[in-house]
């Protein structure tokens, strides 16, 4: 049965006031617009939904029926609409965000606490991919922004990219490799060793593979995996010389050693970044220029 949402929801104004008059005053609307509305509603269904007379309105037993389920039915809407309102204020909604596990671990952490801290009633999801998967988020629209390694060949001229801070990737190594410790280590040399890293999926992968191009060099990795923390343990027990960013080693470096290279690795960067052809909430805007320290330039 089609029938008017505007009638179910005159019906529910009448009968929580039991007044065709205070119901007008609360839609806004005339006292005859009510009335004719409730009793078009009464033909629709062929049922009497009110008992009138001139001292008070009272509800039929059809009418409580029908309450009973528009009631619940007018809340969920008037839910869906107040999340819809708040979800581009900081009273509510959602901030989306897409970074990998060593990012967030290791950088992300500290403030997404104090994002909650001072707006609780946003939902932060976090997405967990390759810094190069997390470009293809932004494309999707399924996240608002992401925390990436840079450069990221996955991010396109539809990406706003801001660099948040430089970092630079470090060997590192156990006693196993003592013989490597104490003088100037050449990427040649390094091609003849065991290396760890992550996976070619990843902006950390190309980065190495393109470092090594550079030099005429080929790079054959011992093993290659997706989480830099599993890198650093099998480096730890002597598997390999493990690559990685040096924001990820854990301070004291118990057990490891960083390698003193001849040649020199260029820094690379944390960067935020986000989808310029869609709209960014004020949520994901408040939480870019915490990252930022209030400093949207664009790079």
């Amino acid at each position: 049965m089609d029938i008017n949402y505007e009638l179910y929801k005159v019906f529910y104004y009448v009968a929580k006031t039991l007044s065709f008059s205070e119901a007008s005053k609360q839609l806004f609307i005339s006292q005859s617009a009510v009335s004719q509305s409730v009793k078009v509603l009464e033909k629709k269904l062929n049922q009497p939904l009110f008992i009138r007379s001139t001292k008070r309105v009272q509800l039929t037993p059809e009418g409580e029926i029908l309450l009973k389920h528009i009631e619940p039915a007018i809340n969920l809407i008037r839910r869906g609409e107040n999340q819809l309102l708040e979800s581009n204020t900081l009273r509510g909604g959602q901030l989306r965000i897409g970074a990998s596990d060593t990012i967030c671990r290791y950088y992300l952490v500290s403030y997404l606490k104090e994002f909650h801290r001072k707006y609780p009633k946003i939902h932060i999801k976090v997405t967990n991919q390759t810094s190069i998967a997390c470009a293809g988020l932004l494309d999707s629209g399924k996240v608002d922004c992401c925390i990436t390694n840079y450069p990221n060949s996955g991010l396109s001229n539809t990406h706003r990219i801001q660099k948040i801070r430089e970092f630079h990737d470090v060997f590192v190594a156990s006693e196993e490799f003592a013989h490597l410790k104490g003088r100037k280590i050449h990427l040649k040399e390094l091609q003849e060793s065991p290396i760890l890293m992550l996976d070619r999926k990843s902006a950390t992968s190309e980065f190495l593979h393109s470092l090594f191009e550079q030099h005429q060099l080929e790079l054959a990795p011992e093993i290659e995996l997706s989480s830099n923390d599993v890198l650093i343990d099998l480096a730890r027990i002597g598997l390999g010389i493990g690559f990685v960013p040096d924001y990820s080693i854990p301070e004291p470096i118990s057990g490891l050693f960083v390698l003193d290279l001849a040649q020199v690795i260029p820094a690379r960067y944390l960067a935020v970044a986000y989808n310029e052809n869609l709209p960014v909430s004020q949520a994901a805007g408040r939480f870019m220029d915490m990252l930022l320290g209030d400093k949207r330039k664009p790079e």
